[in-house]
């Protein structure tokens, strides 16, 4: 078989062609959009510092579904983000709490007296507690399955749906790719809307998926570096440069010393970590630290190294926390666009498809 695409594959997609691939499409996704409650099933995924008012508000406005990365904020100050949010959007948008938060069952009244529809649990398995508030509140949850065994072991539990994120993605990362997870889950796991992340970059990307099951799909790099973001010029100039190769994930020196995985472009930051983790293990193995002291110097060494990044513009020693995604960023686009151009990437995959499908008869 030629490598070359047929003519047909490559001639400009007629306009008849176009409307019947957006109900191909609209068919695909149609239950993760009604869950959702948005014209497009693609969520924004929440990053800490970036995912905050104009970012989240931009993605709704576009037909997607933007999450508030809540992270370490107090209740007092998601309040202020959600209501700053609404103020810009009439359209649904979500808020991301970290499981681990010794406010959670704050927060989540605070989402609930906001009236946020949707709330998506995350950094571990949610308690039994916060789900029942939720769904008892009237909002629906989400949650992340790292696991084929976690997956349904969280709809029993009673979230509303699930989303499964590969080793491809950035920030704190699993050990599995998305297209393993995708085949572990997606074939047995159709009562809850599972939506996937990690590495999407293309419509036609995510279509494939959509074929499979999934409902839906969450972006996070790709928005990272959009003209709403607030990041720093410097790291939405290192989002255009990077290739996929360059987001790697944080290195680990001692197994007696974890070091929770993370994919972030490499920089000097980076390589100073290597060498911080080899001095600290050399003062333990001296008796200067006890092992309590080394673990806490090693997680220490990041601290505030996200907000230099995004905030500061230091993408030298912060974290330019990235998904291998990053090498489809080409420039700094608005929302808008790129939501347009991944809608545009999967009708063009569906018009493909149909021809091949009418050229075998």
């Amino acid at each position: 078989m030629s490598e070359v695409l047929a003519p047909e594959q490559t001639e400009a997609p007629t306009e008849a062609e176009r409307q019947r691939a957006r109900r191909a499409l609209d068919r695909l996704w149609q239950k993760g959009a009604e869950f959702l409650g948005t014209p497009y099933a693609i969520l924004g995924g929440a990053m800490s510092w970036l995912s905050e008012r104009h970012l989240v508000s931009a993605i709704s406005n576009a037909g997607g579904f933007g999450v508030i990365a809540c992270g370490a904020m107090e209740p007092a100050r998601l309040a202020e983000e959600i209501a700053a949010t609404r103020a810009m959007t009439d359209r649904p948008f979500g808020v991301n709490l970290i499981t681990m938060h010794p406010q959670l069952d704050e927060l989540v009244e605070v989402c609930l007296q906001a009236g946020v529809g949707h709330i998506v649990l995350a950094g571990g398995i949610p308690p039994g507690a916060a789900i029942k508030r939720i769904k008892d509140g009237g909002a629906k949850v989400i949650a992340f399955a790292p696991a084929f065994v976690l997956a349904k072991r969280l709809v029993r539990m009673g979230v509303d749906a699930l989303v499964i994120e590969g080793a491809e993605a950035g920030g704190h990362i699993g050990p599995v790719s998305l297209t393993v997870l995708a085949q572990e889950i997606l074939p047995h796991i159709q009562n809850v809307p599972v939506f996937v992340a990690g590495g999407l970059g293309r419509g036609d990307a995510l279509l494939s998926y959509l074929e499979q099951g999934a409902a839906g799909g969450q972006f996070g790099t790709r928005f990272a570096a959009a003209a709403e973001s607030i990041a720093h010029e410097n790291f939405k100039k290192a989002f255009v440069r990077a290739a996929a190769r360059d987001a790697v994930t944080s290195v680990q020196l001692d197994e007696r010393f974890p070091v929770i995985p993370v994919r972030a472009l490499s920089n000097a930051g980076g390589r100073e970590f290597v060498a911080h983790q080899a001095e600290v293990i050399r003062r333990f193995q001296g008796g200067e630290l006890t092992r309590e002291e080394a673990q806490l110097d090693i997680e220490h060494f990041w601290a505030g190294a996200l907000r230099r990044a995004v905030i500061d513009g230091d993408v030298e020693r912060g974290s330019v926390m990235a998904g291998q995604s990053v090498g489809m960023v080409g420039s700094v686009q608005p929302v808008a666009q790129i939501i347009a151009d991944l809608i545009d990437q999967a009708v063009v995959a569906l018009v493909r498809q149909q021809r091949r499908m009418d050229a075998d008869g």
